[in-house]
């Protein structure tokens, strides 16, 4: 009995054995840890804003060429999958989070990173109930668990209020919204993407439900024709700006047959950062609130 005793204590005293986690990315890869990683080079501006918030600035090394967000974001090392393999390897990374679109244009940048032992992780969510898990995934990844379920609960009550201001406003209070994505397809969003998210909780109405999504992105092609049928109905023309649309306010209200659009007429054509509609981080919230102010000026 005592022997027993023994070995129980010696037990209890013995450090506990690490616990192996497990993610799966969107590439279909099965990734088996029982550490976080702590040498992370981002290839996503969003996956870097999100490990800033995670409080995580100690630990990526590298970041995409084009980060505007957080400021300090800037101050990391800049790397592009079309660097050689050798710049990747020099930095010592143990993880390197990229997105689909990275994954499937090098591919085999990716497998040497990984004959070499580093790991490689693609994620981009494409709805808000995707992101909550990308969130998850991210804070397994790094260790920071409980900090992605505060920004998960932390996002949750903020649209709590939305949804309370949305309450005390009547239908004809609610604009009916064309979201320009792709100015020079008249390109606009596919039903349950981000940025028709901002737009409803923004207190908008989307004129193209109809718009269906094209190579399994949230850019739904939507063309001239379509867009002019609507042209009566549309009380505000949303675009989103940068990269993605390099467009002008006055590019728009001078396109074709603009003049049979109500929101040129009106005056009412109006421009937001893509990046506080369209990334996957806690600035949606700013988006809405952005657009907010632009629907209900």
């Amino acid at each position: 009995m005592i022997r027993i005793l023994q070995a129980f204590l010696l037990v209890l005293l013995l450090p506990a054995a690490a616990q192996s986690m497990t993610v799966t990315d969107d590439a279909g890869r099965t990734i088996t840890f029982d550490k976080p990683f702590t040498r992370i080079i981002s290839l996503y501006a969003a996956h870097s804003e999100n490990l800033f918030e995670l409080g995580l600035d100690e630990t990526i090394v590298g970041v995409t060429r084009n980060e505007d967000y957080p400021a300090k974001a800037l101050a990391k090392t800049p790397f592009n999958a079309r660097d050689g393999v050798e710049r990747f390897l020099a930095a010592e990374p143990d993880l390197v989070l990229i997105r689909p679109m990275l994954d499937k244009g090098y591919p085999a940048l990716w497998r040497r990173l990984e004959n070499h032992g580093i790991t490689v992780v693609s994620l981009q969510p494409n709805t808000i109930g995707e992101m909550y898990g990308y969130w998850r995934t991210l804070g397994k990844l790094t260790g920071r668990e409980s900090q992605a379920e505060d920004m998960v609960r932390a996002f949750r009550d903020r649209i709590e209020f939305f949804e309370q201001r949305l309450e005390h406003l009547s239908e004809k209070d609610r604009p009916r919204v064309f979201f320009e994505s792709i100015h020079a397809k008249f390109a606009t969003f596919s039903p349950g993407s981000m940025p028709l998210f901002v737009l409803h909780y923004a207190g908008g109405r989307n004129v193209a439900p109809d718009a269906q999504p094209r190579h399994g992105t949230n850019i739904a092609y939507y063309g001239l024709e379509r867009l002019l049928a609507k042209g009566r109905d549309i009380d505000v023309y949303l675009a989103q700006h940068g990269a993605m649309n390099k467009v002008s306010e006055k590019t728009i209200r001078n396109g074709p047959a603009a003049s049979r659009i109500k929101a040129v007429l009106n005056n009412a054509v109006f421009l937001v950062d893509e990046h506080l509609v369209s990334r996957p981080t806690m600035r949606l919230l700013t988006g809405i609130e952005t657009v907010y102010r632009l629907l209900h000026w």
